[in-house]
């Protein structure tokens, strides 16, 4: 684990190289005579999402030197693509539920069956760029642009999965140093989240390269904001909370920001 691919928009052979390891390991792991029919795909998050959004020959470039990287090994390579935040959801939730075999185990009889009696997990997956919501809700989803359909072991599962872009951990901060800046109206910032007595400096550019903030229009690029911390609980709760709108106004259930939800559902596993 590393910086995401994402992170070598200017050196997209870094993003190729930072792989290794990786890979490395892998062919520790996976059986020699196995390898070359061991089928692998590289499904790209939501850093790369924004890195499109923003530059989109910097994404390609990004994603053919990873192609290449892992070309180079003897795995039968099916291809590099962004993930829609549908699908990350959806294989995050897989996975946990794989994991901890809510899908699929096996019995004392030697066989693999499906477990009675036992209830799938919703997922929640909190990232640098964006966080998912992925669980089996108890009514039929009515937005199909939040609803999966999957069939596992031999069951049918549909799910509800919805990714929120810009809310994953590094974006979020963004945001609410951005709200934070244009709150005050000054080159000082003071940052209730952050401990008090601690100090950073970064320059407008900095804070707004990103397209989860916008810069006003007043800015100018080179400016330095000094940020500092006064570690203020409450505010930060505060603030944080503006980052988000919680109204759902008419149109049904929601989780923020408009965005359709059935009522949840079940237990939830948290990964990050």
């Amino acid at each position: 684990a590393g910086p995401g691919i994402s992170s070598y928009a200017d050196d997209p052979a870094g993003a190729g190289a930072s792989l290794k390891p990786c890979l490395d390991r892998a062919m520790k792991i996976v059986p020699a005579e196995q390898q070359r029919e061991t089928p692998t795909y590289l499904g790209a998050t939501a850093g790369m999402r924004l890195l499109r959004e923003e530059n989109s020959s910097k994404a390609e470039q990004v994603l053919a030197e990873v192609s290449k990287a892992i070309g180079e090994y003897p795995v039968d390579f099916r291809g590099a693509r962004i993930l829609t935040g549908r699908e990350e959801g959806s294989f995050g939730w897989i996975t946990v539920n794989y994991l901890l075999e809510t899908l699929v185990k096996f019995s004392f009889a030697e066989k693999w069956e499906h477990p009675q009696d036992t209830e799938v997990l919703g997922a929640l997956d909190l990232g640098g760029a964006s966080t998912q919501i992925t669980f089996q809700p108890g009514v039929p989803v009515e937005d199909g642009n939040t609803s999966v359909f999957f069939r596992l072991y031999g069951t049918n599962y549909s799910l509800y999965s919805h990714s929120y872009l810009c809310y994953g951990q590094s974006q979020a901060l963004k945001m609410l140093l951005a709200a934070l800046h244009q709150a005050s109206s000054s080159a000082q910032i003071k940052h209730p989240c952050y401990p008090q007595g601690y100090q950073e400096n970064i320059t407008v550019a900095e804070l707004y390269d990103s397209p989860c903030v916008r810069a006003p229009s007043s800015a100018s690029p080179g400016l330095v904001l000094t940020v500092t911390g006064t570690g203020d609980p409450a505010a930060c709760g505060t603030a944080v909370q503006r980052l988000f709108n919680f109204s759902c106004r008419a149109q049904g259930p929601c989780g923020f920001n408009g965005v359709y939800q059935p009522p949840v559902r079940g237990q939830f596993f948290v990964s990050s």
